[in-house]
Parts: structure tokens; C-alpha cells; sequence
């Protein structure tokens, strides 16, 4: 990667005025900051539709695109929206909200997508047709899925009548038909939203900004990808997680399906070579969550409460990645190598070389041997000063204990409390590392209040966004100059 830096901030976190960010004219103005402080890098969260807990790694598809996201005002202006549309925006959703809310984006979005399928839905046909065939592999069963999951009041697939859940090819025959309209409706909605990602990525590309995406190892065990494809998953019906820890005495219980790697291997990972090749299509490099996954991987029984009684299950290793690179050619991937790390783990990150992680956070233990101390790094690697799990900058630093703050004083030559986030982010700038990647809220100096995500909590999370006006001239002139100063400006 070329050496550079960027900021990380979710679409969802984008200001706007729909209640949620977009990839309307918010995202462009925020491309055009971004080249205004001569970053390389924009890094964003998954884009796939969230299911239940509005998490972005809990998604209805692997494949789709995320509804919410799509922008009316450049449907309206592209002649896809009615007036009427527009205007019921205004009465439904919070201009510049604060924070998302996901109930209303839920009750509500659907019902401008309507009007749209309605009114112009025939006009751009063959164009929807169009698009369907160019992503056959997965749209028919994604908008099925769909289209049963609210004539099924949104429960799990697994609750549907047994003909379906096991997908029967009757049955599904017979829902198809007598589902038709809102299988179309799920697939026009899906036009829309490639029709406005493809659009942005356009606007970022031309400005010489580069989006590094984020693909989950797992899939949601209520999505189309394990409704459709049962016989990639563990015969045992174990589940992901992480074992107990200092942070965790019960250790993290995720939920999702673990895959049959053997049974993957059989058919030359044939799901994966799909998504994989559907993902590089859509983003200039792509962040790989739960890298050691593939090295080996915590299994728990289905029933279990929580993950000690869980299990290490040897993954797929280099054969998957050697296989995947056989097929698709040298993969732009950034491999997401943090929590518990192996020796294994550290060697297939090598034998991949793709760049790994680095967390400024993690780095102040006052031994002074973390891995995440900048002179321990390489230049192939990315440095955060946190990630979306972490607690903004300023929130870490006040809950930071007295050996770990003596320790970060000395080593950056005395912090300062109230700009200790500038402060990282001049250490992580500083760094040989190829790529640096702020997330928006350190940029900006945000307490706890502004944090995305706290792992193993289930309300309150995925919702912040970038106010209006928030990112300003003075910010980004601040953060063109240390830019600049260590050879990172795209400029």
C-alpha cells in the first residue's frame, strides 16, 4: 500500500438530512474534505443490510447492499424519486440528527423505496434486469429472502413454514410467484443502491481517494447466506466467539454459524472465490475481520450460554488464501489480526503478507514490550490510534490507570489531557507504517459519548454520527499540516 493516511468513519456516520448518513452529496462533501487535508484513505464499516441490533456484522447478506443508505435527494434529482417522496423525508426522519435512529429507519425508509419502485420501478426496468444478471449468483435468493421475511413478521427463516426454511424447490417456487411484486421490490432496491455506490466510489477515485472496505469472516445465522447455503456450515451447529479473558471472564458469545472447512474445500471454496471477488469489486482494499479466524477458530456448542465451554478448531490456513489467489490474482487485502494471537497466527499473516494491524491503544503497558509500540513496527502494516471497538481517544485516556498514563507520558515526552489525541495521532502519523487511519472521532477530539461500538453490549451502539460543520476548515488545516509534515499527503 502506498504510504498514506485516512480517516475512519461509517456511512451510517455521515451528516445528512435523512436520519442517517448516505451516499449522497454528504459522502461527496466528506471525499472533498478528506482530499482538502490530503489524506489517501477512507475507511468505512460493512455496507451489507443489518439485521436485528442494527450491527454491521450481523447482516442479512454477505452480497447487499445496505438500504439505509441510500440517498433520496440524488434519487429525486435522477428523476427515480416523486416529489411527494421528498417531501414525506422532511416529515419522517430528523435533519442532522445526532444519532441514528435505527427503529425509525426501519419503520420508515421502506416506504420512500416504495414510492420509488412505484413510480418509476417500469421505467428503468430492463436497466434493474440488467443489473440482476450481472449479480445472478446471489440476488434471486437474497430478495426472496427477503420478500419472506416480512410475510413472515420479520422472524428468523428458521421459524418459517418447513417447506421454506428447508428450502424446498416447490415451495419456493410457489413463493417466488405469489411474491413476485416484492421480489422485484428488493431487487430494485438493490439497482439503487449499486447505481449510488458505484457513483461515489466514482467521485472518490477521480479525487484520488482510495475506500479500504470491511468484510466480516462470518455470516448472520438469519441471513440468505445460511438460508441458501447450510452445507458450508459446521455439521454441528457450533457458533463463533472469543474464550475468557482479562476483559471478558466469560469470554464474547457472537452467535454466528461456523463454516465446514473441509466441506468448503471440496467445492474450491466456491463461496468464497463469489464474495471475495464480489467485495475487491466494490472497494480499492478491504479489511479482513477476524483474520486468526482462519488459522484456527473458537467453536461453541449452539446451546452453550456463554463461550467457556467453547473449543480452538484448526481454520482453513494458507491453502485457503494460496487458493483464493490462484483464482482472483494478488488480493488487496488488510488483514484484522488483533485479539488473541498465536505464533501460527503471526506466521500465516507472513506467509499472506498482507499488512496487519496495529493499535495505539494497546501499545502503553508499562513494560515497554507491547507490539504495539511504534518502534516495534514495520512499514507493512496499518496503525490506528483506535478502531470502531475501541473508546474514542479522549474516553481512553481518562479511564487509562496511573502506570499506563506515566508510561505514555514518558514515552511521547509528556501527554497533554486535553490534546493527548493529537498527540497519537502525531505518533501514528510519525510511524514507518505504510498506512495511518484515524477514526473521525479522534480527529475531532470526542469524549466517551461519540464511541461506535463497546463489544458484548446489545443497545446503543452503530449510532453516532458526524454533525454538520463538525469536521471544519480550521480541523482539516490541522490535519493537512501533520499530514504533510510526515510524507503521508496526497498531495
Amino acid at each position: 500500500m502506498q504510504r498514506g493516511s485516512g480517516i475512519l468513519l461509517s456511512i451510517s456516520s455521515l451528516p445528512g438530512p435523512f436520519g442517517i448518513g448516505t451516499m449522497g452529496q454528504g459522502a461527496r462533501d466528506f471525499v472533498d474534505r478528506l482530499v482538502q487535508s490530503g489524506q489517501t484513505y477512507w475507511q468505512i464499516l460493512p455496507i451489507s443490510p443489518t439485521g436485528f441490533g442494527d450491527s454491521p456484522y450481523q447482516s442479512f447478506s454477505a452480497f447487499a447492499g445496505n438500504p439505509y443508505f441510500i440517498d433520496f435527494m440524488d434519487l429525486f434529482e435522477d428523476g427515480l424519486l416523486p416529489a411527494e417522496g421528498l417531501n414525506l423525508c422532511a416529515a419522517l426522519f430528523e435533519p442532522d440528527s445526532d444519532a441514528v435512529d435505527y427503529e425509525v429507519q426501519f419503520e420508515h425508509k421502506h416506504k420512500i423505496l416504495q414510492m420509488a419502485f412505484c413510480s418509476c420501478g417500469a421505467r428503468v426496468w430492463d436497466e434493474v434486469q440488467d443489473f440482476a444478471q450481472r449479480h445472478a449468483g446471489w440476488i434471486a435468493d437474497y430478495a426472496l429472502f427477503m420478500a419472506l421475511k416480512a410475510a413472515y413478521d420479520f422472524k428468523p427463516y428458521w421459524e418459517w413454514p418447513e417447506a421454506l426454511a428447508s428450502r424446498d424447490r416447490s415451495a419456493l417456487d410457489d413463493a417466488a410467484q405469489r411474491l413476485k411484486e416484492q421480489v422485484d421490490y428488493h431487487i430494485f432496491v438493490q439497482y439503487l443502491f449499486f447505481r449510488q455506490w458505484e457513483a461515489l466510489r466514482k467521485y472518490a477515485k477521480e479525487r484520488g481517494i482510495r475506500i479500504i472496505g470491511d468484510m466480516p469472516i462470518y455470516i448472520a445465522a438469519d441471513s440468505a447466506d445460511a438460508w441458501v447455503n447450510r452445507d458450508m456450515l459446521d455439521r454441528q451447529r457450533r457458533v463463533a466467539g472469543c474464550p475468557p479473558d482479562y476483559f471478558s471472564p466469560t469470554g464474547q458469545l457472537w452467535g454466528n454459524p461456523v463454516y465446514d472447512w473441509e466441506a468448503l474445500k471440496e467445492t474450491g471454496y466456491a463461496w468464497w472465490v463469489r464474495r471475495v471477488a464480489h467485495q475487491i469489486s466494490l472497494f480499492d482494499y478491504l479489511r479482513v475481520d477476524h483474520f486468526r479466524g482462519f488459522e484456527s477458530y473458537y467453536a461453541i456448542p449452539e446451546e452453550s450460554d456463554t463461550a467457556q465451554t467453547g473449543e480452538w478448531v484448526r481454520g482453513p490456513g494458507i491453502d485457503f488464501f494460496r487458493h483464493l489467489e490462484r483464482v482472483l490474482g494478488p488480493l488487496p487485502l488488510i488483514a484484522e489480526d488483533l485479539g488473541f494471537l498465536t505464533p501460527e497466527v503471526s506466521r500465516l499473516l507472513e506467509e499472506t503478507d498482507y499488512p496487519g494491524l496495529k493499535v495505539l491503544h494497546f501499545a502503553f503497558d508499562p513494560g515497554g514490550e507491547s507490539v504495539y509500540l511504534p518502534h516495534w513496527y514495520s512499514r507493512n502494516c496499518v496503525v490506528y490510534t483506535g478502531t470502531h471497538d475501541n473508546d474514542t481517544t479522549q474516553g481512553w485516556y481518562a479511564k487509562l490507570g496511573d502506570a499506563e498514563k506515566a508510561f505514555l507520558d514518558e514515552y511521547i515526552g509528556g501527554a497533554q489531557p486535553e490534546r493527548v489525541h493529537w498527540q497519537l495521532i502525531r505518533l501514528a502519523m510519525g510511524s514507518v507504517a505504510d498506512v495511518c487511519i484515524i477514526p473521525m472521532q479522534d480527529v475531532l477530539g470526542l469524549p466517551t459519548e461519540a464511541r461506535m461500538n463497546t463489544p458484548q453490549t446489545a443497545q446503543g451502539n452503530w449510532r453516532w454520527r458526524l454533525k454538520e460543520g463538525r469536521f471544519d476548515e480550521e480541523t482539516v488545516h490541522a490535519l493537512a499540516r501533520i499530514t504533510a509534515l510526515f510524507g503521508r499527503s496526497s498531495a
